[in-house]
């Protein structure tokens, strides 16, 4: 193999003349050649395929901790906007997204005294404070009376993508679930139980014996999903059980076609949070030839950028 068929082409300066738009930036940054600013780029161009392609059933899963932060409103405008069409997250997501549509979080410091926070009843998250009464409190005062409702309804049984829409339904329009449950995009919480809401179910369930929750029904609905899927794509942020629930159920039609993977996880500890999207080919989890990218960084700086991107350029119909 000779030199010429070694080298890409030319790394390309960055120009920030003024009305870059993001689209034009995040162009530049591909064109740039730089790091994870090239991955960038990349990861843009696997979601702009993936939209593209009609028979792509779309992936999202992500953590509970952005959702506590302003990257809500990313993920809010992605279901809102139809962009994907499946969820997969953590209990958590569901704690965070409904007590923010019943109350405030706040500004805080990772360099805070924790000791002081617990005494002053402020639970921390990174740099954000969550008052008791804006997380804890406030679930059990509005989950508790939509459980009962739901119950004096004459239901027993929900699985937990059911439960999720519930919920969404009485949420507020700022809310992730609200816009879910508004274009029927289900949620798949396979930890449901792992948080405060999952909590607030036990708790239900404790006067309410013949309450049930039906997990089997949303995996049977993933596994009908993939096995009847012509393509996937996933936008997957963060680790853990979301991403591998993903990649699990999506072995078995081969694969995702697309994947973006956003993480800050190292891969020399071998743990499926730091594992490179590379890594899920070897499981058959993404095809052989699938368009993926792992990027690495803080997804609460790269998530905007990336789907903001994405959106100009939809709407460009580049």
């Amino acid at each position: 193999m000779g030199r010429e068929e070694v080298l890409g082409p030319r790394v390309e300066d960055i120009s920030l003349r003024g009305g870059v738009t993001l689209d034009e930036l995040v162009r530049q940054m591909k064109a740039g050649g730089g790091f994870v600013a090239k991955k960038v780029g990349v990861a843009v161009d696997i979601l702009e395929l993936m939209e593209r392609d009609g028979s792509c059933v779309k992936f999202l899963s992500f953590p509970a901790s952005i959702v506590a932060t302003g990257c809500r409103g990313v993920i809010r405008d992605l279901v809102k906007n139809r962009l994907v069409d499946v969820i997969v997250t953590t209990c958590g997501m569901l704690d965070h997204d409904l007590a923010r549509s019943w109350r405030d979080y706040y500004h805080g410091s990772f360099e805070s005294d924790d000791a002081e926070l617990h005494r002053l009843g402020i639970n921390r998250i990174g740099n954000i404070f969550v008052p008791n009464e804006s997380y804890g409190l406030v679930l059990e005062e509005k989950m508790q009376p939509i459980l009962q409702e739901l119950w004096n309804s004459g239901r027993r049984e929900f699985s937990g993508k059911e439960l999720a829409w519930e919920f969404g339904k009485r949420a507020g329009k700022n809310s992730i679930l609200y816009w879910a449950w508004k274009n029927e995009i289900p949620v798949y919480v396979p930890g449901i139980l792992d948080g405060a809401f999952g909590s607030q179910l036990w708790l239900f369930w404790q006067d309410h014996r013949d309450f049930r929750l039906d997990q089997f029904r949303d995996e049977q609905e993933l596994a009908d999903l993939v096995f009847d899927a012509k393509s996937t794509g996933g936008l997957m942020i963060g680790g853990g059980i979301s991403k591998h629930h993903v990649i699990w159920w999506n072995q078995y039609c081969r694969g995702l076609d697309y994947a973006v993977y956003i993480t800050t996880s190292p891969e020399w500890d071998g743990s499926l949070s730091g594992a490179r999207m590379r890594e899920a080919v070897s499981w058959g989890k993404v095809k052989e030839k699938g368009r993926y990218v792992t990027v690495e960084g803080d997804a609460t700086v790269l998530l905007p950028i990336i789907v903001g991107a994405l959106i100009e350029r939809l709407k460009k119909g580049k």
